[in-house]
C-alpha cells in the first residue's frame, strides 16, 4: 500500500493508529512467544525489517476490508467483524510472508502466532468502542432538548459546507454525515464531518446514524437530479428541508433561515439561467426604469432584479393599491438607496399614461400590466380588449410622444394560434408594438413566455388551497400540459431579450419541456405529506372554453432563429397592415365605451383569424366532472 495514500486519506489519524496498534500487538506476540520458549525463530530477522513485513501485510488487509469508510463515532458490530476478518485474514498473510522467509521451520510458532489476531482484534475494537460510547454519552438527549436535530446533508460541495458551519455555530443542530454522489468524496470529510455515501443510501444510512432531519444542499441541481433527491427522501420516511436555487440565493450568503420546504419550483424549475450581465447593466444602469404592473408577480419580480442594477430611477404603476403598498415596502426596505416612484394608476386612463411619462420620462418601460386569467376573460370581452390591447396602444403612444429609448411588452405563449379572449388580445398588442417600431424612433420589443410558477392566480397556489382544504384537487384533462418556468428566470430572461433587440422582434424564451398538470398536482400533493388518490383525489373537470389541450410557442408562419443567448428564441412576426389595423382600434374603442361586446368580438375575430376556430362565450359556463384520477 502506498504510504503517501494513507497520509492524504481524510482519516490519516486513524490509519496511523491502526498501524501503530498492529506494530503494538505484533511486540506483544513477539513477547508472549519468548515467554512461552519460542525465541529462536523470532530473532532470525531483524526487529525493524520484521516489523516493516507486519505493518504492510497488516495494513493492506485493513484497508481492502472497508474499515475506513466507517467511522469511530458510529462504530458497531459490522466495524468488530471488519476488524475481525481483518485480524484474521491478516495473521494468514503473515504467516505466509515468514514462511518465505523461514522455510518449514516457521511451523515451530503457529500456535503462539494465534495470539496474535486476538490482541490485534481488542487493540483495533475496544479504542472504537470506548469513543462511540464517550461520544454518545455527551451527546444532548434530543427528547428533553427543544429543537435539537441530528441532520444529514446532501450534497458535499461549498453549499453544504457553508450550511454545515451555520448549524454548528447556531448550535440547534447537529450535522452527523454528508451524502454525495460524487465518488472522489467518499471517505472524505467536511469540516470533521465525513461523506457517509451515495445520495441514494439516505434510507439506510438516516436509519444507522438516527437522522432526524435531511437538509438538500444542492442549489445547483436541476429539476431531474431534484426529482430523484425527493423521491429518495420520501422513501427515508425522515423530515426533509432544502436550500433555496442559485436564483433565490442571488448574492447572499447561506443562511440556516433560508431553509425552506421542497417547492414545486425546486422540482420544475430548471438550470440557473446565465445571463450576459454586462450587457443587462449596460442596457439598463443609469436609466429610469418604468414598470407597469409592478406589484404584480412579474412585474415585481423585474422591480427587484432592476434595483440591484442600480437604475436612476425606478418608476411603478399599478391599479391595486394593495399590490403596489406591499412592492413599495419592500423596495424600501432592502434597497434604501434606491429612487423610486409609487404610482397608483389604470394604464387604460389616458390622463395617468400622459402624466406619468410625460412627467417621469423614463429611458426603458417593462409593460407587464395586463389581465391574464383564461377563464374570467373568456367572458369579459369588453375589458380584455380595454386592458390589453387599449391600455397597451396608449401607453406605446405615449412612450413614442415622450421620447422613451425601449418599450419592453410582455406577451404570452397564448398569443400563437390564440384559442381565447386572452391570447387574442395579447396577439393584438402584438401587432400594435409591431407596427409602431416601424414607425417611431423607440424601440418596441416583444417578450413571448409560457405560464409562470406560482404568479399570481396560477395553477399552483390554487393546487395548494385545494390541498389545504383537503381536496379535491381539479385538473381540467388528464393530458392537458403547458410550459413553466420561475418567476426569477422569466425576469432574467425579460432583461436580457430587452437590451439584445434593435426593434420590432418577438423574442420566445426557452420553456424547456411542457410538463403535464396531472403531474403538477401529484407533485404538490406528495410535497404536502400526501399521496394522490389515496389522501387527495384529482377529479378531471373537462376543458373550458378556450383551452387547449398543448400551448404553442410559435406559429408555423414566424420561423425562428436561436439568439446569442442560449434560452432565447427570435421569432419573426407576421405583418399586419397598418392602416387596416388603426381603423379597426378605433371603432373598438368606441365599442369599449359602450360597452358594445358583440362589436369587439367581430374585431378580435377579424384581426386573429384563429380564434374563428374556436367557441368565444360572453355568457359563463360551468365545468362538468368527467372522470376521477386512479392512482396507478
Amino acid at each position: 500500500m502506498n504510504p503517501m495514500r494513507i497520509l492524504r486519506h481524510p482519516r490519516a489519524a486513524v490509519v496511523i493508529h491502526d498501524l501503530f496498534m498492529v506494530a503494538l500487538a505484533w511486540l506483544a506476540a513477539g513477547w508472549i512467544i519468548n515467554r512461552s520458549g519460542f525465541s529462536g525463530i523470532i530473532a532470525t530477522l531483524p526487529l525493524g525489517a520484521e516489523l516493516l513485513l507486519v505493518l504492510g501485510v497488516q495494513g493492506l488487509i485493513l484497508w481492502s476490508t472497508g474499515l475506513y469508510k466507517g467511522l469511530w463515532r458510529f462504530a458497531s458490530f459490522p466495524d468488530l467483524w471488519n476488524i475481525a476478518r481483518a485480524s484474521a485474514f491478516g495473521t494468514l498473510l503473515i504467516i505466509t510472508a515468514l514462511t518465505i522467509f523461514y522455510g518449514a521451520a516457521v511451523r515451530q510458532v503457529l500456535g503462539p502466532l494465534l495470539v496474535y489476531p486476538a490482541i490485534l482484534f481488542l487493540a483495533l475494537g475496544l479504542p472504537r468502542m470506548c469513543y462511540r460510547f464517550w461520544k454518545d454519552s455527551r451527546l444532548p438527549d434530543t427528547s428533553k432538548v427543544s429543537g435539537l436535530q441530528r441532520v444529514l446533508v446532501l450534497g458535499a460541495g461549498r453549499s453544504g459546507a457553508l450550511l454545515e458551519r451555520e448549524l454548528r455555530h447556531r448550535g440547534a443542530s447537529e450535522v452527523v454525515g454528508f451524502l454525495d454522489d460524487d465518488a472522489r468524496l467518499r471517505g472524505a470529510q467536511v469540516h470533521g464531518i465525513p461523506v457517509l455515501g451515495a445520495i441514494d443510501q439516505l434510507p439506510r444510512v438516516s436509519r444507522e446514524v438516527g437522522a432526524d432531519l435531511a437538509i438538500i444542499a444542492m442549489p445547483s441541481a436541476t429539476n431531474q437530479q431534484m426529482q430523484q433527491v425527493v423521491e429518495i427522501c420520501e422513501r427515508s420516511e425522515i423530515e426533509f428541508r432544502t436550500l433555496p436555487t442559485l436564483n433565490d440565493l442571488g448574492n447572499k450568503a447561506t443562511r440556516i433561515d433560508d431553509l425552506k420546504r421542497v417547492a414545486i419550483d425546486d422540482l420544475l424549475g430548471r438550470e440557473p439561467v446565465s445571463l450576459v450581465w454586462d450587457s443587462i447593466r449596460d442596457g439598463l444602469a443609469g436609466k429610469r426604469v418604468m414598470i407597469t404592473g409592478g406589484g404584480g408577480s412579474i412585474g415585481s419580480e423585474l422591480c427587484r432584479q432592476i434595483a440591484r442594477l442600480n437604475p436612476v430611477e425606478l418608476i411603478i404603476i399599478d391599479n391595486s393599491e394593495y399590490a403596489l403598498y406591499r412592492i413599495d415596502h419592500e423596495l424600501q426596505s432592502d434597497f434604501q438607496d434606491l429612487v423610486f416612484y409609487s404610482v397608483l394608476g389604470d394604464i387604460c386612463d389616458p390622463a395617468t399614461v400622459e402624466k406619468v411619462v410625460g412627467e417621469y420620462r423614463p429611458d426603458v418601460i417593462f409593460h407587464a400590466a395586463a389581465y391574464k386569467h383564461l377563464p374570467i376573460l373568456q367572458t369579459q370581452i369588453r375589458e380584455a380588449f380595454r386592458n390589453n390591447v387599449l391600455g397597451t396602444m396608449r401607453l406605446s403612444e405615449a412612450a413614442e410622444r415622450h421620447q422613451v429609448e425601449t418599450f419592453v411588452l410582455i406577451s404570452t405563449d397564448k398569443a400563437v394560434n390564440p384559442a381565447n379572449i386572452m391570447g387574442a388580445t395579447k396577439r393584438v398588442a402584438e401587432m400594435y408594438c409591431q407596427n409602431m417600431d416601424a414607425r417611431a424612433h423607440t424601440r418596441y420589443i416583444t417578450v413571448r413566455f409560457g405560464n409562470v410558477l406560482n404568479s399570481n392566480g396560477s395553477v399552483v397556489p390554487l393546487f395548494k388551497e385545494q390541498i389545504a382544504k383537503g381536496g379535491p384537487v381539479t385538473v381540467t384533462h388528464p393530458e392537458i400540459s403547458r410550459y413553466f418556468m420561475t418567476i426569477s428566470e422569466a425576469s432574467q430572461l425579460i432583461m436580457q431579450a430587452a437590451v439584445l433587440g434593435s426593434g420590432g422582434e418577438i423574442y420566445v424564451l426557452d420553456m424547456g419541456e411542457p410538463v403535464k398538470i396531472t403531474y403538477l398536482a401529484e407533485q404538490l400533493i406528495r410535497l404536502s405529506g400526501m399521496v394522490p388518490g389515496r389522501d387527495i383525489q384529482i377529479i378531471y373537470t373537462g376543458l373550458r372554453p378556450g383551452e387547449k389541450l398543448f400551448e404553442e410557442l410559435f406559429h408555423e408562419l414566424e420561423p425562428y432563429e436561436q439568439t446569442q443567448h442560449e434560452k432565447i428564441f427570435l421569432a419573426h412576426p407576421r405583418q399586419a397592415d397598418w392602416g387596416d389595423l388603426s381603423a379597426e382600434l378605433r371603432v373598438a374603442e368606441i365599442a369599449v365605451t359602450r360597452y358594445d361586446t358583440k362589436t369587439l368580438k367581430q374585431i378580435l375575430l377579424r384581426l386573429v383569424p384563429e380564434l374563428a376556430r374556436t367557441s368565444i362565450s360572453t355568457k359563463p359556463g360551468a365545468a362538468e366532472v368527467i372522470s376521477i384520477y386512479r392512482a396507478s
